[in-house]
C-alpha cells in the first residue's frame, strides 16, 4: 500500500570552500543537518556536491542523505539520493529512497520525497511503500 506523509524540517548549512573552478563553473561541497517533524520524526545529514555556472539560474547538485528516526511510528534509518537542476531558473528536483537502504522497521522502504519552501518554512512530502526484504 502506498502512503503519503508530510511535515516540516529545520536545516543548518555548512559550506566548504570550492574545490574546483574553471571557465565560469564552480564546483563545491556543502553539508546540511536536518531535523524533521510530522510523520517523519528524524534527523539527517546531507552531503552535497554542486556545480554553479556563470549563467544566472543554471546549476546542478547531487547529494546523499542518511535519515534516522521514525516514519509513521516505525523506527530505523534509510538513505535518499538527491538530483537537482536549475535550467535558467526552471527547477527540477528528484529525491529517491536508495533501494535496500532501510534498516530496523524500515527494511523494504521504497519511495520518493518532495521538498518545498513556503514563506521561509521548509516542508517535505514523502510517498512510500514499506514491504519485506
Amino acid at each position: 500500500m502506498t502512503r503519503t506523509v508530510s511535515g516540516s524540517f529545520d536545516i543548518t548549512r555548512t559550506a566548504e570552500p570550492p574545490f574546483d573552478a574553471a571557465d565560469g563553473v564552480v564546483l563545491g561541497r556543502m553539508r546540511f543537518d536536518k531535523t524533521f517533524r510530522g510523520a517523519l520524526e528524524a534527523t539527517s545529514v546531507v552531503h552535497m556536491t554542486s556545480a554553479m555556472t556563470s549563467v544566472k539560474g543554471s546549476a546542478g547538485y547531487v547529494a546523499v542523505e542518511r535519515i534516522t528516526g521514525s516514519l509513521a511510528g516505525k523506527a530505523g534509518s534509510f538513505v535518499v539520493l538527491h538530483t537537482g537542476l536549475m535550467d535558467r531558473g526552471a527547477p527540477s528536483l528528484t529525491i529517491t529512497v536508495v533501494p535496500d537502504s532501510g534498516t530496523g522497521e524500515l527494511v523494504g522502504l521504497a519511495g520518493e520525497m518532495a521538498i518545498e519552501i513556503v514563506e521561509g518554512e521548509h516542508r517535505y512530502r514523502m510517498t512510500y511503500t514499506l514491504g519485506g526484504a
